[in-house]
């Protein structure tokens, strides 16, 4: 039978139409070869620019119209004049919240040698999978804002960490490691947060005693960000915080080429709702319309797609062609040293796709 998949676009702002059309064409592409995958999209104007324009982030029935799809894919979200936190909060944090997308994904994978600005460094010595608690955290929005503009003002940010939140993310990256048989690590910083880090040092060690078979590690994020340049080697499968895993992610995007070939996955697992796929280098409205907007991290973005949906062949066939087409420094957009545009990066993509197939 058919595999039929609905999924929601969401362009976004800056360089977020560029790349995402790259993506969309990686997928028609793969519509054309595969006769047992088809692909139906709809596309929604929201964002930033959307906001300057309409003064919201996103229509009221916003959450209600992406129900129906089975993945959203987003391009990218900020532009000049919109606070960072009314586009976190009013687009990204909404749906990621809406839909329980309690799990992000972010591979952190060196694909060339010449990609990392670590020295003596190759694809085998960077090679892990950041699994991000995605739904509460440091990033649950609760606090007060107390005596505002007063000599006495006082601020409360307040982490929020469940029972709930906790034990299904952990449990998530005990199932990965041990389907991929591979080491986990837990990283924290229980030593000054002594309620939430502590908490989640216990739950993670409880959880642990039904995997035995699963070689574990666990670090301050202090220690963990000095060992993501000096030793990255040493790591794996990788849990953490939703705040942890937001800066170690970038530290690792850094190490293996920049945010340009960074990508992350907001997954439902129960796949109750939909989940959604991006890549993470931001809108860049410095470079947008200049059609020199790395896509690779888009497209990178559609092999966890397909994962997700359990096409492995074509999630692996997009990572080798990844893999191939950044040997060609000619086909490669500027900031991988080469001169391509974007849509000849992905042009040129889907010509090699098509010869694996």
């Amino acid at each position: 039978m058919m595999k039929k998949i609905k999924i929601a676009l969401i362009p976004g702002d800056g360089i977020g139409p560029e790349v995402v059309e790259q993506g969309v064409k990686v997928l028609h592409a793969i519509e054309r070869m595969d006769q047992g995958l088809s692909f139906t999209f709809e596309t929604f104007p929201w964002g930033c620019e959307y906001y300057l324009e309409k003064g919201i982030m996103m229509d009221a029935n916003g959450i209600d119209l992406l129900q129906k799809f089975d993945a959203i894919y987003l391009g990218a979200v900020g532009y000049p004049g919109v606070p960072d936190h009314i586009s976190l909060w009013d687009l990204l944090l909404k749906i990621r919240k809406s839909f329980d997308q309690y799990v992000n994904l972010r591979p952190v994978t060196l694909l060339h040698p010449s990609f990392t600005p670590l020295k003596k460094r190759s694809e085998k010595d960077i090679d892990m999978l950041v699994i991000r608690e995605n739904s509460e955290g440091e990033y649950a929005g609760a606090g007060e804002w107390l005596f505002k503009g007063k000599p006495e003002e006082v601020v409360l940010q307040t982490g929020v960490f469940s029972r709930k939140g906790t034990e299904r993310i952990i449990r998530f990256a005990y199932e990965e490691a041990r389907k991929s048989q591979r080491t986990l690590t837990s990283i924290s910083k229980a030593n000054a947060l002594n309620y939430s880090m502590v908490f989640w040092d216990e739950v993670f060690e409880e959880v642990g005693k039904e995997y035995p078979d699963v070689t574990t590690f666990s670090y301050l994020v202090d220690a963990a960000s000095l060992y993501f340049v000096s030793d990255p080697g040493r790591f794996e499968v990788v849990v953490t915080s939703n705040l942890f895993g937001d800066i170690l992610t970038d530290i690792g995007a850094a190490i293996t080429g920049g945010l340009g070939l960074a990508t992350g996955a907001n997954i439902n697992p129960e796949r109750e709702f939909p989940s959604m796929f991006e890549p993470v280098h931001g809108s860049a409205p410095d470079i947008a319309g200049q059609g020199i907007a790395n896509p690779l991290a888009a497209i990178w973005s559609v092999s966890q797609m397909m994962d997700f949906f359990d096409e492995k062949e074509w999630s692996e066939k997009i990572l080798a062609t990844i893999s191939s087409i950044i040997l060609e420094t000619d086909n490669l957009t500027p900031d991988l040293g080469g001169k391509a545009t974007t849509n000849e990066v992905g042009d040129r993509f889907i010509e090699i796709l098509s010869r694996a197939t």
